[in-house]
């Protein structure tokens, strides 16, 4: 819940562009072809703000993945049961065993990048 609290914003704020940059006389075409308002939501609307959707989503999981500040104070961090990665390096920090962190770090930085990645590669395999 911390996490999705922090993060929401970035998607919220990509889903309220991508939203917005959707042509209204599409919907509303739609709308005059006989289409209720929740099927041109998602037979029209969802799909042409799919990228930005997207992006959005990425941008949230990326933050949320990193996240340390709120899930320390909100969620706690007990070992095994509440414990992130970001928390578990602090930990690793403090009993001075860097090596740990440092291969926890780059564990982080690595499935965070893939991620990203493979967003961005779907969402050109969608467009072709």
């Amino acid at each position: 819940m911390a996490q999705s609290f922090v993060a929401m914003p970035f998607f919220v704020r990509q889903a309220i562009v991508s939203f917005g940059s959707v042509d209204e006389q599409l919907v509303g075409a739609s709308r005059t072809l006989g289409a209720g308002p929740t099927r041109s939501f998602f037979r029209i609307e969802v799909p042409l703000a799919g990228q930005g959707l997207a992006a959005g989503a990425a941008l949230a999981w990326a933050r949320a993945l990193g996240e340390f500040g709120a899930t320390a104070l909100f969620a706690g961090g007990l070992q095994g049961a509440t414990q992130t990665l970001p928390l578990a390096i602090y930990d690793q920090f403090g009993a001075a065993n860097f090596q740990a962190a440092l291969a926890m770090s780059a564990l982080l930085v690595a499935v965070s990048f893939a991620v990203l990645v493979t967003t961005k590669l779907l969402l050109r395999w969608r467009e072709s």
